[in-house]
């Protein structure tokens, strides 16, 4: 085992993989799986949660941009910080999604092949014998090995590119001529700091663990 950078902990190589598991595979395959299954189900609670915050400041921009309020460009500016920091939030959550879907289907790809043989392995496909007619049907309506979660994480990033586009819209006219508007330098400035918070403070800890305990203790108190 060798030590990992800047934290505590180690990594193994497959042979010490193996021992970590011998004799218990068919248990570590079943955890795995039920894990695995239960964050997928998590990934797509996550994205109807994003959406729904998404879609409420999307409805909240549009109705800001309609408006003849003195404080129309000043709403438009929030409401797209908002939507700047929501939509990153939510690129960022489907990557450690990702992430740790990933890591339990490497250890479902480890540990099936004994006991149930190499079964998330093997992927069948359908014939691909087929004339010019039977093709552009294929095309249209055939499967393809995409991935749904990159599909969801292009869009998580298109957007947020999005709002981005809609803040410096908002912002405009953009001139060094003009006065400094110190409201609207706080609130970008501060979306930006949590943006880069998400990237470089929310990473899961790689570290060892050191665990305390205490006990409490409880006794009758003797008589005199």
């Amino acid at each position: 085992m060798a030590k990992v950078e800047g934290t505590s902990s180690e990594t193994i190589d497959g042979d010490i993989y193996e021992v970590f598991f011998d004799g218990k595979e068919k248990e570590a395959l079943d955890r795995a799986l039920d894990t695995r299954k239960f964050e997928i189900e998590l990934y797509w609670r996550r994205a109807t949660y994003f959406w729904t915050f998404i879609g409420a400041t999307l409805g909240a921009f549009f109705v800001a941009y309609s408006s003849s309020s003195d404080v129309r460009k000043d709403l438009l500016v929030i409401i797209c910080c908002l939507g700047v920091v929501f939509s990153f939030a939510w690129f960022c959550v489907n990557r450690g999604s990702k992430y740790w879907q990933e890591n339990w289907e490497k250890h479902v790809d480890l540990l099936e092949d004994k006991t149930i043989g190499p079964l998330f392995k093997v992927v069948l496909s359908r014939n691909d014998d087929m004339n010019s007619c039977e093709k552009i049907m294929e095309f249209a309506t055939g499967p393809k090995p995409l991935s749904v979660s990159k599909i969801n994480q292009l869009i998580s990033l298109f957007i947020f590119v999005l709002w981005v586009v809609l803040l410096i819209n908002s912002l405009q006219p953009l001139s060094f001529e003009l006065p400094i508007k110190w409201f609207y330098v706080v609130i970008v400035g501060v979306s930006v700091f949590f943006c880069c918070m998400f990237v470089f403070s929310a990473k899961t800890y790689r570290g060892g663990y050191y665990h305390k305990a205490t006990i409490r203790k409880s006794r009758i108190k003797p008589n005199e």
